[in-house]
């Protein structure tokens, strides 16, 4: 039997409208990889019931995986979705649909990943800002192995194909009934790859400056912001971090996140998307976390992510300011039911590396769940 809501969670458990999206709480589940579309990239039943359970389980707002944005070099993995064709956009449909059924609300997370592939079906080729070798290596979870490919420079009219791609993708999102979109441009992935100094050794009016780094990112945004045209929410999911590098910090400091969280909120973003390794760590000596600086510079509203399953830091950062909506990926996957067990005073499930071993698939972390009892009882 539940217990009865005992009122430690205030700010969690709060209500938010996030532009015309009226959410019940504060609690977003971020975007992961999971694999699990057909081999055409088209989602499945399966994705449908993953993502209306997170509804069900009272999550204020739900954030798909990465998802692809052309049929040439933007999939990044093996069983990754796409959101190109009618198929893939009709198979996305009936995801949002089962969500919106058990009641919930559901933003398309567009992905490209520049040089980090593991795995495209539509070619051999990797592209990026500039050639240069990835750091680190592929995923064994996400079927990976060894190094990554050797990258090719884009040309311009790549990078406006690109662009364009992420309009299209997102008008999509908005047909197949999304209620936003998300750029992917966190975690190393082709916009980080542009950011970055190391990666983006351009001489034209994409490289060298700080301003000419993150014209892509404006871009891209920009593109978005277009493709919804009203429609829906349109924002970024950014991080200092990359896969290879959890460590990674802006060479900038507080002035490159003055400068990154201001020009982007100037392109039209509705929400910005934090996310981090540290959790509540300060940045930059400035007092605030990253999600907070992110607040501060840019007016909008602002999910953070990083630790943030630990309901004693979602609170803090929620209560502090810091951030308006907190999300999490571990918490989530290990327990969809975490916002209303937080709210009947139970204890959520904690997450386990076996739920995503040896590969990051539904079929694995389904039968997890189902063998450790992850349930939830009216």
């Amino acid at each position: 039997m539940s217990k009865a809501t005992d009122g430690r969670w205030p700010h969690i458990l709060s209500p938010f409208a996030l532009g015309a999206l009226e959410l019940p709480n504060r609690t977003v589940v971020a975007p992961m990889t999971r694999i699990s579309a057909d081999p055409e990239g088209v989602p499945t039943a399966q994705m449908a019931a993953h993502y209306s359970e997170f509804a069900r389980g009272g999550f204020g707002l739900i954030i798909t995986e990465g998802t692809y944005t052309d049929l040439a070099q933007s999939q990044g993995y093996r069983d990754q979705p796409g959101i190109v064709t009618p198929a893939q956009v009709e198979g996305w449909r009936q995801v949002v649909e089962s969500v919106h059924d058990a009641g919930g609300r559901i933003v398309l997370q567009l992905m490209h990943a520049g040089a980090l592939v593991q795995d495209n079906r539509f070619t051999d080729e990797t592209i990026a800002p500039s050639a240069v070798q990835p750091a680190g290596e592929m995923a064994a979870r996400y079927y990976g192995k060894g190094p990554f490919r050797m990258p090719r420079e884009m040309s311009r009219d790549e990078i406006k194909a690109v662009v364009a791609s992420h309009e299209t993708a997102a008008a999509h999102a908005i047909e197949a009934g999304f209620d936003g979109v998300e750029i992917h441009g966190a975690n190393g992935y082709l916009p980080v790859q542009f950011l970055t100094p190391e990666t983006n050794t351009r001489t034209d009016e994409y490289g060298g400056s700080l301003e000419n780094r993150l014209r892509f990112h404006l871009e891209v945004m920009a593109a978005v912001v277009r493709g919804v045209a009203g429609r829906g929410l349109a924002g970024m999911r950014l991080s200092q971090s990359r896969s290879s590098d959890f460590n990674h910090k802006w060479s900038g400091g507080i002035e490159d996140a003055r400068t990154i969280f201001t020009e982007l909120t100037r392109t039209g973003a509705d929400f910005l998307h934090i996310s981090t390794h540290q959790g509540l760590s300060e940045e930059f000596s400035s007092g605030h976390t990253l999600a907070g600086l992110a607040r501060e510079f840019s007016g909008i509203p602002v999910i953070a992510c990083g630790k943030l399953e630990v309901p004693e830091n979602a609170e803090q950062i929620l209560e502090t300011g810091e951030a308006d909506l907190v999300a999490m990926a571990r918490g989530a996957l290990a327990d969809p039911y975490w916002p209303r067990k937080l709210a009947c005073g139970e204890d959520p499930v904690s997450f386990d590396p076996e739920m995503i071993s040896p590969f990051a698939t539904l079929d694995i972390t389904i039968a997890w769940r189902a063998e450790n009892g992850v349930t939830f009882k009216e």
